[in-house]
C-alpha cells in the first residue's frame, strides 16, 4: 500500500484516494475491517494501482480534500490547494499582495475569495520558497523562504495521519483511526462559520489584511456574558451588549459557566448567556459567516451564489458611533449624516489613512508649570464614554470646571444640564457627537490656544467634518478669562459692536425667509418634504415633529386609551391617514439609544403586528405613531360591550396572535420580548384579524420595577405575568408564552382568567396553577362534556369542540410554572398549523 501511495505522488491523484479514505473513516466499516477477506484487500490494492496509472496519464493536479503525511503545498504553485468535498471552501496559499501570502481557508465561489480562517494572518510569508508540509512526525508546518517556521500545529506526539478540509470549512487533522487531533474551528480568527462555536478559549479578533490585528474582540467576559470588547494596549472596555445596562436589562444570563455560542445552518445564533439573533434571510441552503469587522461591528453575512457577493443579514450596531474606539484616542465620531471621524479643537489627526490611530494634541499640559493658564473648549451634544476620573452628582457647571482645573489628571469634563451631573475625564476615548444628547464635553486646553487658534462659532452653525484637511469643529463657548482686556479692550468693543450690527441684519433676513417658507409651505408641503429630506415616503417609517402630531391629534384631545407605557390618542395626518399616537412617559434612554431602538421597531412588519409609521423625539417629548386599527382591542369584545365574537373569530385570533409573537421571538432582525401580552394590547382590524400592539415599547422604556409607580413588584400585568417575574431572575421570551396561555383561556371562556381561578384563598398564583391542573386532568380523561360549561355561555354552544380542546391544551402547556417546560411560539404555530380543519 505504501509503495502505491508513493507512486501516486503528493496530491496528484487524491481525488481517487478520497473515497477510500472516507471508507476507512466510516465507524461502522472500520469495525468490519479486521473481518474482511484477503480477496477484498487485494481488490483494493488493484484499484489503487489502476488509479495510479490513470492519474499518471492526466499529468495535472487535481483538487482534493486531503493532505497526506509527507505531502506539501508550495507557494509557487497556486493551483496546489485543498478543497472541501462540495467545493465550498479552499485551503492553501492566499496572496494578500504580490509578495506576501497567508495560509488560509476561503470561500471558493465568493467574488473576492473571502477568507474564513488564517494560520498566519499577522505574519505573512514570502512569495517564493515558502511551503506548508505535513511532516513525518504528524505536524502541519508552515515555513518561510529561508526555512523559518512561521506556524505549526501541536500534533507531533499524537500521530496525525492526514489533514482534511470538511464541507463546514473546518480543517481537521486525524489519526489513522480517523479521530480528530486538531481542528481550525478551535482557533478562529475574525470569522465564525455555521456550527463553529465561540467558547471560553475560542474568541474572535478583528483584523484587516492590510493592517495588523485591531483591538476588537468577541469573547465571554468575566461574568460569562458574550461581549464585544475594545482591548486596547492601555485600556479595555465592553461596548456590546449595552454597557450602561445590567445583564438583566440586556436580556442576558450571567455566570453560566458553559460559555458557548453557535450559529446554526439556518442562520440563528444562540449562546449560553441567552444571546440570540436570527438572520433576516433565515432558512436552509444559504452560506453564511459571522465576522467581527475591522471597525468593531459584528455582522452576519449571506452569500449570493449567483454573483458571489455578500449581503449583511444582521449586525450588532446600526449606528457605528456606538462602537468604542472607532475614531481612536481623542477622536470624535459624528453623523454627517454618514458616520465620520473628526478631531476636537487643539488636536490633529495622527494618520489620515487610519482613523483608528486617533488624534494627537498640538499642546502640552505641564503640571509643574504653575504659570500655564488653562481654559475650556465646549463641545455640545458630545460625550466621551468611560474613563471617569470622578463623578460629582447634582453640582453646578462652575464647580465642575474648577474641579477639573485643579486636577492635573483631568483632560476634560462632561456636564449634563438635565441632571446637573459632572464627570471628570482622565482619557478622551469613545467620543461621539449625537444631536439631542443632553451633555456637553468641555476640553481643557491652554488659554493661549483659545485666543490664538480657536475662533468663536455661534451655536449650531458648524458641524464636524472629517473630509477637510483643516477640521471644522463646533464650539459653543470657551473660558472668558482667555481674553485679556488691557490695551486691547477698545479693539474688542469695536469688534463686538460690529458683530452685534451684523447679527441684527442677519436676524432680519432670517425672519423674512421664515415668513416666506411658512407661507409657501401651506400649499407645497409635500414638495418641501421631498426637497428637504425631512419626510420619507408617506407610507413608510419616518420622523414627525411634535408640532405636527399636536396638530394631528387636535392638541391630544381624542384619547383612545391609557396604559402602562402612556396614553394613546387618535389623530389625522396631513395626508388624511388616521393614526394612533402614543405619548411615552419615563423614557430612560438618551436620544441616540432611543432612535436606535425605534428604528428597529420601525423595520418590523407582519400582518399580526400593528404597523409603526413613525416617531417623534424632540427634547423631552417621545411619541410613537401607529396605524389606526378599526375595531379596537380584544378586551373590549371579551369583557366590554363592543359586541360578541363568534367562535371562528376567536380561533382566528388565537392563531394570529401566535404567529405575531413567533415573528417577534424568532424571525425579527432584533430579538424582541413583548413583556405585556394581554387582550388590551391585541387590536382587531375590520376583518377581525388580530394585531399585537406595544411590542418593543418595554425595551424602549427600560423601566425599573422598584421605581415605577404604575406597576407592582413584578413587571407585566397582574394575572398575565409569568411566575419568574417574581423570582428576580433574568427573563426570556417564555414570559410571553405564559401570557399567551392566559389569553387563550380568556378567548375560550369570555371571562378574565383571574375570575376563573378565584377560590377565595387570596393566593392568585396558586389558584391559577390549580385551574391549569384541572384543565389538564379533564383533557386527559377524554370527557368533553365539561367543555360546554367552560366556554363563553354567550356562544350558546356554537363551537367546534376539537378546536376548543386544542386551545385549552395549548393554554395548559403555555402556563407551566417551569418555563423550560413551556413550548416556544414557533412550536405553538406549528401545532395550530398541523391541526386538521373541523366543521
Amino acid at each position: 500500500m505504501q509503495d502505491v501511495m508513493t507512486q501516486l505522488g503528493p496530491l496528484k491523484s487524491y481525488r481517487y484516494v478520497t473515497p477510500l479514505l472516507q471508507l476507512c473513516c466510516s465507524p461502522s466499516l472500520a469495525l468490519l475491517m479486521p473481518l474482511m477477506a484477503t480477496s477484498y484487500l487485494m481488490l483494493i490494492l488493484a484499484l489503487l494501482l489502476t488509479f495510479a496509472i490513470t492519474a499518471s496519464t492526466t499529468g495535472g493536479l487535481a483538487h482534493t480534500s486531503y493532505l497526506k503525511k509527507g505531502s506539501s503545498l508550495s507557494v509557487e504553485h497556486a493551483s496546489e490547494i485543498i478543497q472541501s468535498p462540495d467545493g465550498t471552501f479552499s485551503f492553501g496559499f492566499y496572496n494578500i499582495s504580490s509578495t506576501a501570502f497567508t495560509i488560509s481557508i476561503w470561500f471558493t465561489n465568493s467574488a473576492d475569495r473571502t477568507i474564513a480562517w488564517s494560520a498566519n494572518r499577522d505574519r505573512p510569508v514570502h512569495g517564493s520558497g515558502s511551503k506548508i508540509v505535513l511532516n513525518k512526525h504528524g505536524t502541519l508546518v508552515l515555513t518561510d523562504y529561508d526555512g523559518t517556521v512561521v506556524w505549526q500545529t501541536n500534533t507531533s506526539s499524537k500521530g496525525a495521519d492526514h489533514a482534511e478540509l470538511m464541507d463546514s470549512g473546518n480543517l481537521v487533522m486525524r489519526d489513522q483511526g480517523c479521530n480528530i487531533l486538531w481542528q481550525s474551528f478551535d482557533h478562529p480568527t475574525d470569522t465564525l462559520l455555521p456550527t463553529q462555536p465561540v467558547t471560553d478559549t475560542a474568541k474572535l479578533v478583528s483584523t484587516d489584511l492590510s493592517r495588523p490585528s485591531s483591538y476588537y474582540t468577541l469573547r465571554f467576559d468575566d461574568r460569562y456574558i458574550l461581549s464585544l470588547a475594545y482591548d486596547g494596549p492601555e485600556i479595555s472596555n465592553l461596548y456590546w451588549p449595552n454597557p450602561d445596562f445590567s445583564s438583566w436589562l440586556n436580556y442576558r444570563i450571567s455566570y453560566n459557566r458553559s460559555r458557548r455560542g453557535v450559529l446554526d445552518n439556518l442562520g440563528q445564533f444562540i449562546a449560553s448567556d441567552n444571546t440570540s439573533f436570527v438572520s433576516s434571510d433565515w432558512g436552509p441552503g444559504i452560506k453564511r459567516r459571522l465576522t467581527l469587522d475591522y471597525d468593531g461591528n459584528l455582522k452576519l453575512y449571506s452569500l449570493n451564489d449567483s454573483n458571489g457577493s455578500w449581503s449583511v443579514s444582521w449586525m450588532a450596531f446600526s449606528q457605528p458611533c456606538e462602537i468604542h474606539g472607532i475614531c481612536g484616542w481623542n477622536g470624535i465620531c459624528v453623523y454627517t449624516p454618514a458616520p465620520a471621524c473628526s478631531c476636537p479643537p487643539g488636536y490633529v489627526v495622527r494618520d489620515p489613512s487610519d482613523w483608528s490611530k486617533g488624534c494627537k494634541p498640538t499642546f502640552n499640559i505641564s503640571c509643574r508649570d504653575s504659570d500655564q493658564r488653562m481654559g475650556f473648549v465646549s463641545l455640545p451634544q458630545t460625550d466621551f464614554w468611560g474613563s471617569d476620573l470622578d463623578y460629582i452628582p447634582m453640582t453646578s457647571l462652575d464647580v465642575c470646571r474648577i474641579q477639573c482645573l485643579n486636577s492635573c489628571s483631568c483632560l476634560a469634563f462632561e456636564y449634563k444640564l438635565d441632571s446637573n451631573d459632572c464627570y471628570l475625564k482622565s482619557v478622551l476615548l469613545n467620543g461621539k457627537t449625537v444631536p439631542g444628547y443632553p451633555g456637553t464635553a468641555h476640553l481643557k486646553v491652554p488659554q493661549n490656544l483659545l485666543s490664538e487658534t480657536i475662533s468663536y462659532v455661534h451655536e449650531n452653525s458648524e458641524t464636524l467634518d472629517c473630509n477637510s484637511s483643516k477640521t471644522k469643529v463646533e464650539v459653543l463657548s470657551f473660558d472668558s478669562d482667555a481674553h485679556s482686556n488691557g490695551g486691547k479692550a477698545t479693539m474688542w468693543h469695536y469688534y463686538y459692536g460690529f458683530l452685534a450690527a451684523f447679527f441684527l441684519i442677519e436676524v432680519c433676513f432670517i425672519a423674512f425667509g421664515w415668513w416666506f417658507i411658512v407661507k409657501k409651505q401651506s400649499t407645497q408641503s409635500e414638495i418641501w418634504a421631498a426637497e428637504e429630506g425631512y419626510r420619507m415616503v408617506t407610507d413608510h417609517f419616518r420622523s414627525f415633529t411634535y408640532k405636527e402630531l399636536r396638530e394631528a391629534t387636535k392638541n391630544f384631545k381624542d384619547q383612545l386609551g391609557h396604559g402602562r407605557y402612556g396614553s394613546v390618542y387618535k389623530g389625522i395626518l396631513r395626508d388624511k391617514r388616521i393614526v394612533a399616537v402614543k405619548k411615552l412617559g419615563d423614557v430612560k434612554q438618551g436620544e441616540d439609544e432611543f432612535q436606535t431602538e425605534v428604528s428597529v421597531i420601525g423595520r418590523i412588519y407582519h400582518m399580526n403586528l400593528v404597523r409603526v409609521w413613525g416617531v417623534c423625539s424632540e427634547r423631552k417629548h417621545r411619541l410613537l405613531v401607529f396605524e389606526y386599527v378599526d375595531n379596537g382591542s380584544l378586551a373590549m369584545f371579551l369583557f366590554g360591550n363592543q359586541g360578541l365574537l363568534q367562535w371562528d373569530q376567536r380561533y382566528k385570533i388565537a392563531v394570529g396572535v401566535a404567529k405575531g409573537l413567533a415573528y417577534l421571538h424568532h424571525e425579527c432582525l432584533d430579538w424582541i420580548i413583548h413583556c405585556d401580552v394581554k387582550p388590551e394590547n391585541i387590536l382587531l382590524d375590520h376583518d377581525f384579524e388580530p394585531k399585537i400592539s406595544d411590542f418593543g415599547v418595554a425595551k424602549l422604556l427600560q423601566r425599573d420595577h422598584q421605581t415605577d409607580p404604575n406597576m407592582s413588584k413584578v413587571r407585566g400585568t397582574r394575572g398575565y405575568a409569568a411566575p419568574e417575574w417574581a423570582s428576580n431572575i433574568p427573563i426570556n421570551e417564555k414570559v410571553d408564552v405564559y401570557s399567551y396561555g392566559v389569553v387563550l383561556l380568556e378567548l375560550v371562556s369570555g371571562r378574565r382568567a383571574f375570575e376563573l381561578a378565584a377560590t377565595g384563598t387570596g393566593d392568585a398564583e396558586v389558584a391559577m396553577r390549580q385551574l391549569v391542573w384541572r384543565i389538564k386532568e379533564k383533557l386527559k380523561s377524554g370527557d368533553w362534556s365539561w367543555i360546554t360549561g367552560f366556554v363563553d355561555p354567550r356562544l350558546n354552544g356554537n363551537i367546534v369542540h376539537s378546536e376548543v380542546s386544542l386551545m385549552l391544551e395549548v393554554a395548559a402547556m403555555c402556563m407551566e410554572k417551569e418555563r423550560s417546560q413551556r413550548p416556544s411560539m414557533n412550536d405553538i404555530v406549528e401545532k395550530f398549523s398541523s391541526f386538521p380543519v373541523n366543521e
